[in-house]
Parts: C-alpha cells; sequence; structure tokens
C-alpha cells in the first residue's frame, strides 16, 4: 500500500504545471512561480482517453476547457443531413472547447485520435482566476485571438485554393505547430488518418493519396505509412502559393 501510494504521489507531481515540458507553450505562459501554483490548484487531472473516446459530445454543457498535455484529438460538427464535417484537429499544448463560451454549448464533439491526456480547466475558476492574474487573462484572450485567426485561415483555405495548395499548405502548417514544440519540422507522424485529412480538406480520400504520390514523384516529400518526411520544404512553399503565417 505505501508503494502504491508513493506511486500515485508521483504521477499528481508529474502532471504539475511546474513539471510539466509543455508549461512554456499552454495557458501557464507568462506566470510566475506562486501564480503557477494557483493556476495548478484549478485544474483536473482527466484518466487518460482511449483511441476513438470522447472528450465530449456535440450539445453537452459547456463547463471547461482542456490542454493537450499529450496525443491529439479532432473535432467533428454534424450538420443538420447527419453529416460529420471535420472542423479542427488539436495537439500537445493547444487548447480545447474555447469555442463553447458563446453558447454554452460545445458546438462539436472531440475525439481522442489516439491515447491523449487532458487537463480539465474549470472555465468559471478560470474566469475568476484570470480577474486577479492579469497575466493568466492576456493568454486567454491570445489563445482565443489565435483560434479566431486559424477560423479565417481555414475559410479562406478551403475557398480559395485548388486541392494541391490546401494539402501543402496542410502540411506545412503541421510542420509549424511541431516546430514550435521542440520537434522536428521536416519529420514527424500523422495521428490522423488520410480519410480526416480528406473530410478537413473538403477532398476525397482517393484525392489526398494521389496528391501524396504526385508530391512524393517531385521529391516535395517522403512518405510512409504516416510518417512524413518534408524534403524541399521551399517547393512546399510554391505549391502552397502563399507566405504561410506563423502559427504561434
Amino acid at each position: 500500500m505505501p508503494e502504491l501510494m508513493s506511486r500515485r504521489r508521483a504521477r499528481l507531481n508529474e502532471a504539475r504545471c511546474q513539471t510539466c515540458s509543455l508549461s512554456s507553450l499552454c495557458l501557464p505562459l507568462a506566470l510566475e512561480l506562486d501564480d503557477m501554483s494557483q493556476f495548478d490548484a484549478i485544474i483536473r487531472r482527466r484518466a487518460p482517453l482511449k483511441k476513438g473516446e470522447p472528450l465530449f459530445r456535440q450539445g453537452d454543457r459547456f463547463t471547461s476547457v482542456f490542454a493537450v498535455r499529450s496525443g491529439s484529438l479532432k473535432q467533428l460538427t454534424t450538420e443538420g443531413s447527419g453529416t460529420d464535417q471535420l472542423t479542427n484537429f488539436y495537439l500537445p499544448s493547444e487548447l480545447v472547447g474555447l469555442d463553447g463560451i458563446d453558447e454554452q454549448h460545445y458546438p462539436g464533439s472531440v475525439v481522442a485520435l489516439e491515447t491523449t491526456t487532458v487537463c480539465e480547466i474549470p472555465f468559471d475558476r478560470l474566469d475568476l482566476l484570470s480577474e486577479e492574474l492579469p497575466e493568466l487573462r492576456g493568454q486567454l484572450y491570445r489563445s482565443m485571438s489565435k483560434e479566431l485567426r486559424d477560423d479565417r485561415r481555414m475559410m479562406r483555405l478551403l475557398s480559395r485554393k485548388t486541392a494541391d495548395q490546401r494539402l501543402a499548405t496542410f502540411l506545412i502548417t503541421l510542420s509549424e505547430r511541431f516546430r514550435r514544440r521542440g520537434y522536428s519540422p521536416y519529420s514527424f507522424r500523422l495521428s490522423m488518418a488520410r480519410a480526416d485529412i480528406g473530410n478537413y480538406l473538403g477532398l476525397a480520400v482517393e484525392t489526398v493519396s494521389r496528391i501524396l504520390s504526385r508530391f512524393q514523384s517531385q521529391g516535395v516529400v517522403a512518405v510512409s505509412g504516416r510518417e512524413v518526411n518534408i524534403l524541399d520544404m521551399p517547393m512546399l512553399l510554391t505549391l502552397a502559393e502563399e507566405e504561410i503565417e506563423d502559427a504561434s
């Protein structure tokens, strides 16, 4: 029993903001140590989600936002016709659920793409704490602004670009998101299936596969299963035909 309690304490300590490798990217970014302890006190640690398990479902009452600690998630919105539209992917350090603040219900279902751990942040407690900590409020506003910017980028992507441009832009954006987390921007694993990528970009899965094959034949990328290696970033940027904004 003492050994079991020790292991539990060790896991709890490991999950604290002060020891989290993502704290420099997450909401505690600008907080001093004492302030970070206050923020840490409102967080609820959740059991890991298994692949395919929902974090919450469309229409659930909005209560919390979530910070991804490890793994990845996708967001699905079910239209009136019953068709699922994939509207977002979430990677470690990114906040999930901000789009539920306005109507007090989550507008889409968020599902784990792989084994995923999250920190749950009750929004009522976060709102109160942000009144005491201007740095925390500022970081929350920046996170909301980033979500709005990403939504605009996605609208532009779907309304103005060809299939090749959409996929090139998607790979460049992913590359930048991995770079921000200290990983290689040129070699990474896709946690999402090609069908998910197609749904997100408004393309058939066959089109995604065909474009990836063409990019490979051009020497732009090398793809093996879900492993992607970007071989020629300047060419990929040319294929996207726009200067990619900083995804930070």
